[in-house]
């Protein structure tokens, strides 16, 4: 069966002036999706998401969440959708219970409804021992969570996050990664950033956009898979480096082999071949019927950054 999707984006084009920002932009996110909106600065990203929130209309293309149009069912839409903008907008005079029971207040919830999605809210973002602090005096790092809190407060189906993790420290970053994998086993999640740790180690499907429109969309193995021009295979062995050099570059398809030393007469050879070609089970066996010792073997495939650089560079790196 099917995944549903909970949002649509259909041929999606905002202009600022005669500039497009944006140029018919398509994708779906399923329910149940944690996905990585991902570009450069500049490629459009936080344009496509305020347009996903309502918070600016599209040029021309259809947004629907949940079924509803943002443009023409807008309350509708924003009822289903938590939101996290790159710049939190935090009253810094409140505490966080005043500011929570504020954002559920100006959502239409009871004030019962407030009061136990509180509880669960600071439950969920660790805010436990800050719930009667003063936003003003928290870090960067438990603001981003006291948006996450507010996003969340009010039960969305789908989650929205423009670049969640800018400016926080290490610790924090890698406490609100954590957060947003947890969050993903209840909501749908769409991530926008540029930060590709974040992508790799979060999002299960990505969408690149470079200049305004999509370039890549696809799982980061699948990306890699498609882009990767050759297959490499990674074996650490222990033998004599000119005779395992040699046996490793006469194994058919192999096009290269590069030699980095390691300690007690061992070596790494990275083997290249064709990208179709699986070479692993002809390099194990040279190896073992050579009588050297055979340490390590594994696959190297396209790192995120790699595919992204791939993607939205005018000329590949070599």
């Amino acid at each position: 069966m099917a995944a549903e999707p909970v949002i649509e984006v259909e041929n999606l084009t905002k202009y600022y002036g005669n500039f497009p920002a944006i140029s018919d932009v398509s994708f779906t996110v399923d329910k149940g999706e944690i996905l990585g909106f991902l570009g450069p600065n500049g490629a459009g990203k936080s344009t496509t998401m305020k347009i996903l929130t309502g918070y600016m209309p599209p040029t021309e293309g259809v947004v629907r969440i949940a079924g509803y149009d943002v443009v023409s069912q807008s309350l509708e839409a924003r009822k289903r959708m938590g939101y996290l903008p790159e710049t939190v907008p935090l009253y810094t005079d409140m505490t966080v219970r005043g500011y929570l029971g504020f954002m559920g207040s100006i959502r239409g919830m009871s004030r019962d409804s407030i009061r136990r999605r509180t509880g669960d809210v600071v439950d969920i973002c660790r805010l436990g021992d800050y719930t009667d602090t003063l936003i003003g005096k928290l870090s960067k790092g438990f603001r981003q969570r006291v948006g996450i809190a507010q996003a969340i407060l009010h039960e969305p189906d789908i989650l929205i996050l423009d670049e969640p993790t800018i400016g926080i420290d290490p610790i924090q970053v890698v406490e609100t990664r954590q957060l947003i994998k947890d969050l993903g086993t209840e909501h749908t999640v769409v991530i926008s950033t540029h930060i590709l740790p974040e992508v790799s180690a979060i999002c299960q499907r990505v969408v690149i956009i470079h200049e305004g429109e999509i370039v890549a969309m696809d799982s980061p193995e699948n990306l890699a898979e498609r882009l990767q021009a050759s297959a490499q295979v990674v074996v650490d062995v222990r033998g004599p480096k000119e005779k395992v050099t040699a046996a490793l570059q006469g194994i058919d398809g192999v096009q290269g082999v590069t030699v980095t030393p390691l300690e007690r007469g061992a070596a790494t050879y990275t083997v290249t071949s064709g990208r179709d070609q699986d070479i692993r089970e002809e390099v194990a066996r040279q190896v073992v019927q050579q009588g050297w010792g055979l340490l390590r073997q594994e696959s190297l495939s396209m790192s995120l950054e790699e595919i992204f650089l791939r993607l939205t560079t005018e000329e590949p790196s070599s």
